[in-house]
């Protein structure tokens, strides 16, 4: 009977010891994981940068559209003989020369 207790503290001593082994090596990791947790949150990878430009210009290009429509329309009033039309218009030309200015790779795109 005292073997078989000798036995059993023996075998749950080494189950024991095994479960301290790994919770030490957690505990002496988790800085470490939390550290490089926060780096991958606090950058940006370049597919994630790439994705982010891209985005920034198919807006720039679909605002520059939009002037282009606008311009279009106010183009046509104002040879109708509308003079606040005009003035618009010029306004809006300015606008999408701001924005070629300011972004030269819409000026480049294949599209115009």
């Amino acid at each position: 009977m005292r073997g078989l207790r000798f036995l059993a503290l023996a075998l749950s001593s080494l189950v024991l010891s095994g479960c301290v082994v790994r919770a030490a090596a957690d505990v002496v990791t988790a800085p470490v994981k939390v550290a490089s947790k926060g780096v991958d949150l606090a950058t940006t990878s370049q597919s994630e940068a790439d994705e982010k430009r891209g985005r920034e210009m198919r807006e720039r290009e679909e605002e520059l559209r939009q002037f282009e429509r606008r311009y279009d329309r106010q183009l046509e009033k104002c040879r109708e003989g509308n003079d606040r039309a005009c003035f618009e218009a010029k306004e809006t030309y300015s606008e999408i020369q701001i924005l070629l200015r300011n972004n030269p790779g819409l000026a480049a795109s294949p599209e115009r």
